[in-house]
């Protein structure tokens, strides 16, 4: 949930014409909260009928999909505790009240599997255990593991539709073990044990709050049992039974307080688990009287049989006040941010894991911001690190009208061009290769023992959504590239979304697909069909085939060798669904893709960062002849 500011007149002001956005959100209700959040939320949490260029904050309609539970920690914990600090908790409550979802399970009465259909079978084959689909976070399944091959790709049909009721984004990627896939059902609470051939669920875990971290399958520990692990809105991390979806622990990772999220999926190695910690006050910054900033990214490694911490990296020391002051006179601190959004990636042969870095909140900047670091598996001690961009000092006071809290331009960037997708480790005889993807377009290729440069190609300039977004996919040949830039060209910005592949030995660029827009008989059921249409999920490669989806809701199968389109698929649309919920895709994007068991899986629907909400999982197969 990425909640923005609070204050108007100092809010991330996302529409140049503020006064007609908040017009579409005019509402006739005497209800206190109503005129509390119009008085003081309005300006970023926008109706779905505003105008959207440049969207950040989820509408109104995306935060009334929310539980009380949910909305009550963000505000009073979690990521809007800054902006909600000005707020008595007289108004807290009402905007709560106002805003929640009525919480209402029955649906899953008819999404549960017949009972004598509810067994998991972890005796056979595992065909995706992370999100990474290997250690080295490749993003490469075979066919094998897949169930599909390149032939299969151009006939494909829908199998089934699964929907959850009160939801606008999903973002996770499952695993899947033999017929059972294992999903998260992010705005729903729910992680579901799923019938692969019918889309009914085996059992159904429900979490404390609202999920965000893809999940991640293997055995705790030497002779442990076979676990579900992910992590949640608030900081904690769970472990679950795989077979019934007991939880075996829970471990509290919030080891510097509030803020604290995890997104990125955690990674399970041996005995540890290794959690990629986002916390970094970048949302807190657009609020003016909040102390500008505290909070950073960590590494938290978890003994995998107890969930006990055994090391904490910190990509920074502690936010302290720096002696300097707003342009209205409140204190600023730090250094902050350098959040890490991304999944860890092992590296067993160098006994390291290697994890990437978003943007500083505040001054002072740090070496470890935009970065790319390798940490010692044992210790977790700072091998090195190599920085994308340096001085990319940012937070959500850096709008298009900027509040108090905007860091000073003379020593920063403002550029918000981080790290949201994993380092990538491709194992040659000719030398190994570290690559990663940057927001600001930038395909970075690094010696793993170093972090010394090998290569680097750039697609434009990025924006804060733009630039390769959730990251790469690579064969150990090629490299593949997606790049979402949002938006209409503007100065030295000019959109280049579409899909880029290069050679990993070289560098040198193979083939590149272009995205269009395709508005026709979409725009009624498309936000922002003609600027909103780049690859910002992480792509997937099966056998010969190249899987990837825009925000626009497309789904595309390329041939990697070529980029030839084998296979199109508008998701956008209403759908009958195997558990009678009403379904409707809409947006793809995060870690929305994934495959197993001869099946090919899609998350449909993400109503964030101004894109298309929707509730649906769609599983595609091979039509039978």
């Amino acid at each position: 949930m990425q909640l923005r500011h609070v204050i108007p007149q100092f809010c991330l002001l996302l529409f140049v014409n503020c006064a007609q956005a908040q017009s579409s959100l005019e509402n006739t209700s005497t209800h206190p909260g109503s005129i509390v959040f119009q008085e003081n939320c309005s300006s970023c949490h926008l109706g779905e009928d505003a105008p959207s260029a440049g969207q950040i904050a989820p509408t109104i309609e995306s935060l009334q999909t929310l539980t009380a539970a949910s909305l009550e920690f963000a505000i009073n914990e979690g990521v809007m505790y800054g902006q909600a600090s000005v707020l008595s908790n007289e108004e807290k409550a009402s905007i709560v009240e106002y805003l929640a979802a009525e919480e209402d399970d029955s649906w899953l009465a008819d999404t549960m599997c017949a009972a004598g259909n509810r067994t998991v079978d972890l005796n056979d084959s595992v065909h995706l255990a992370r999100f990474g689909v290997d250690a080295g976070s490749s993003r490469n399944m075979s066919r094998e593991q897949a169930g599909l091959q390149i032939s299969d790709m151009e006939n494909l049909e829908l199998r089934w539709a699964l929907a959850f009721p009160n939801i606008s984004a999903l973002r996770a990627s499952p695993v899947m073990v033999g017929s059972t896939l294992f999903f998260s059902a992010t705005g729903s609470r729910k992680v579901l044990a799923l019938d692969a051939e019918t889309g009914c669920a085996k059992w159904v875990f429900d979490s404390p709050t609202r999920l965000r971290s893809s999940l991640t399958y293997g055995a705790l520990g030497e002779g442990g049992p076979n676990a579900i692990v992910f992590g949640d809105g608030e900081g904690f991390v769970y472990a679950l039974d795989a077979q019934s979806g007991a939880q075996i622990w829970a471990s509290d990772v919030r080891s510097h307080g509030r803020g604290v999220r995890l997104t990125g999926a955690m990674t399970l190695h041996e005995d540890k688990i290794f959690v990629p910690i986002s916390a970094s006050g970048v949302s807190q910054g657009g609020t003016a009287t909040f102390e500008c900033c505290t909070g950073h990214g960590e590494v938290v490694t978890l003994d995998a049989a107890t969930g006990e911490i055994e090391w904490v990296y910190h990509t920074m020391q502690e936010a302290e006040y720096t002696g300097e002051v707003s342009s209205i006179g409140v204190r600023l601190r730090g250094p902050s941010g350098a959040p890490i959004w991304t999944t860890p990636t092992v590296d067993a042969k160098r006994n390291t894991v290697y994890v990437t870095t978003g943007e500083n909140t505040s001054h002072p900047a740090t070496n470890t911001s935009d970065a790319i670091i390798a940490l010692d598996i044992d210790t977790g001690a700072e091998k090195w690190a190599f920085q994308g961009m340096v001085h990319d000092v940012w937070n959500a006071a850096c709008g298009r009208v900027q509040g108090p809290n905007c860091p000073n331009q003379a020593p920063s960037t403002l550029a918000d061009k981080d790290f949201g997708g994993s380092a990538v480790l491709v194992e040659r005889e000719d030398g190994d290769i570290l690559l990663a993807g940057q927001k600001s377009g930038d395909l970075w290729a690094l010696n793993p023992d170093t972090g010394a440069l090998l290569w680097n190609q750039r697609i434009g300039t990025g924006t804060t959504l733009g630039g390769n977004h959730w990251g790469i996919a690579t064969d150990g040949e090629l490299v593949f590239h997606p790049i979402n830039d949002p938006g209409a060209a503007r100065g030295t910005y000019v959109p280049q979304p579409g899909m880029y592949s290069f050679f990993v030995a070289t560098g040198e660029p193979s083939w590149s697909f272009k995205v269009e827009a395709d508005c026709a008989d979409r725009s009624e059921r498309l936000r922002n069909c003609e600027s909103r249409l780049g690859l910002s999920a992480t792509p997937l490669l099966i056998d010969g085939a190249l899987v990837s989806a825009g925000v626009d809701g497309r789904l595309y199968i390329f041939d990697k060798a070529n980029g030839d389109i084998l296979f199109q698929y508008d998701t956008v649309k209403e759908y009958e669904t195997v558990n009678g919920v009403p379904g409707f895709g809409g947006a793809i994007d995060s870690h929305s893709i994934s495959a197993g068991g001869g099946m090919l899986f899609i998350g449909s629907g993400y109503g964030r960062m101004g894109g298309t909400a929707g509730n649906v999982l769609l599983a595609f197969s091979p039509k039978k002849n």
